[in-house]
């Protein structure tokens, strides 16, 4: 599979790939979102500090540099920290999974979804042959994102990872194939 750009962008959404730099605009936007992510990220519960930041964007500069996952910053205008999004090869040779969360603030402005179709687009472009969406089968929200853009459900299962205070520990799995590959 080919690197992904560092860069993605459809006008109005920016995808750029992580950077040291961003450790404190990175805190604001988890810090002032809490309450909106806890529920289904288990890294905000707790709350969310300098340590945390930089520790995250050190792990993404490692596993860019592995090919494990790319992980975006989504932008708002002036480059304001909107959220995070990224490609991770963790469902199995050829495929890639689609995480994102959004600061409170830019939620329900379709933020997430064109951010993941930004990735679907890359993803394919890379050479993935499927890419995937997994949520907590109560994270409504987020199942719109992959419902907007034609995946389909393929199944539910138990959670790998943990989940936010909200979670049920029951995951749903979408997927969208290659447009050469054919149908789920």
């Amino acid at each position: 599979m080919r690197t992904p750009v560092e860069i993605l962008s459809d006008g109005e959404v920016t995808l750029r790939r992580w950077r040291v730099a961003d450790a404190e605009a990175l805190r604001r936007a988890v810090s002032g979102s809490l309450d909106h992510l806890a529920p289904w990220m288990p890294w905000a519960v707790d709350g969310y500090g300098e340590s945390e930041a930089a520790a995250f964007l050190a792990l993404t500069r490692k596993k860019w540099e592995s090919g494990e996952a790319f992980e975006y910053a989504i932008l708002g205008a002036g480059e304001e920290v909107a959220g995070s999004c990224g490609l991770m090869a963790r469902i199995g040779p050829g495929g890639l999974e689609i995480g994102y969360w959004l600061a409170k603030p830019r939620t329900g402005r379709g933020w997430a979804t064109r951010a993941a179709r930004l990735l679907t687009t890359e993803a394919f472009r890379m050479g993935s042959d499927r890419v995937e969406i997994v949520h907590d089968v109560a994270n409504e929200r987020s199942a719109a994102v992959p419902r907007r853009l034609g995946f389909a459900p393929v199944g539910r299962s138990p959670a790998q990872l943990p989940g936010g205070t909200a979670s049920t520990g029951t995951i749903l799995v979408w997927r969208l194939l290659a447009p050469a590959t054919g149908s789920v």
